[in-house]
């Protein structure tokens, strides 16, 4: 399936949401606005909360904090449930109606698949590369159905690829920053800008630093292999978009390895994964990283071995 098909069925899965909900919406916007005006005539002033419809449009239902949202009705022990809610994103505590999930439940869904899916096929924007000041390469898969079924093109660069990275970079630095779109671009514009001062104020902290970045499209993890044969880095940490989920679509992870080389064991790769707002905050988990790293120099190891 190409893009094309597949934004011909986002569409088509959109078209068929149930309109019922919308009517609702406007049933009891009516009902509360011939409440408020019998109110107002017997001069009392109601609170009225503003829910405006137009045009069929419902407020952002994204926008529900999840682990805020409980719809249990008469729920035995409700302070308990909120409790454990606070402590995972799961759906808990949606209540149905009859066997089904309510009408509120399953239009969040589709909006936070939708979203997992916009981050797999949307592209990170030029300006923000330019922006960022990343030096941009391209892996050998040229488009993004190509980089989706065929994972070992996300791995190499091609020729002149290959010269721009050698051209670009400052060759045997101690560490080699590295951003990969990956199968999320809305983890790279979410994080990256808070991640890499931290990264870089810390790595100072222990005489270390860092020049080039490169940005490369369609990035798989190991294309940080190849990057380090053609630099000659002594550590590659790499920053990729990782695969989204329905609890975010904005997960970034940085993986790092000492003079890694192409076709090594993943268990020579150091990761520190679940960076964004819901789990590790990008300021801290570049503090972070940058401490890894200089263990990482200091042992002269990563992953498993680096344990």
């Amino acid at each position: 399936m190409n893009e094309q098909d597949l934004k011909e069925m986002i569409r088509s899965l959109l078209s068929e949401m149930d309109t019922d909900t919308v009517t609702e919406l406007k049933k009891e916007e009516q009902t509360q606005n011939s409440e408020f005006k019998s109110l107002e005539k017997n001069g009392v002033q109601p609170d009225k909360e503003e829910t405006t419809i137009e045009d069929g449009i419902i407020p952002d239902i994204t926008e529900v904090d999840i682990q805020e949202q409980f719809l249990v009705p008469n729920a035995i022990n409700e302070e308990a449930y909120r409790k454990i809610k606070k402590f995972t994103p799961a759906r808990l505590g949606l209540w149905r109606a009859g066997n089904r999930y309510k009408t509120e439940t399953v239009l969040r869904f589709r909006a936070d698949h939708a979203a997992a899916q916009d981050a797999v096929f949307s592209y990170v924007s030029d300006d923000f590369v330019k922006e960022m000041g990343f030096i941009p390469v391209q892996t050998k898969a040229s488009t993004k159905d190509e980089y989706l079924t065929r994972p070992d093109y996300g791995r190499v660069f091609p020729e002149d690829q290959q010269k721009i990275i050698k051209e670009s970079c400052k060759p045997n630095p101690k560490v080699q920053i590295v951003v990969g779109d990956g199968l999320s671009s809305s983890a790279i514009e979410a994080n990256v800008r808070d991640f890499l001062p931290a990264l870089k104020q810390g790595l100072k902290m222990f005489g270390l630093d860092f020049n080039e970045v490169l940005f490369i499209k369609h990035a798989r993890v190991a294309a940080m292999d190849q990057i380090a044969e053609l630099t000659g880095a002594e550590v590659i940490c790499m920053l990729v978009g990782e695969r989204p989920g329905l609890v975010t679509a904005e997960s970034m992870s940085a993986y790092m390895a000492y003079k890694p080389t192409v076709g090594m064991p993943e268990s020579r790769r150091t990761v520190v994964s679940n960076i964004h707002k819901g789990g590790t905050p990008a300021v801290e988990a570049g503090a972070y990283v940058a401490e890894i790293i200089k263990k990482i120099l200091d042992n002269k190891k990563s992953g498993v071995e680096l344990k």
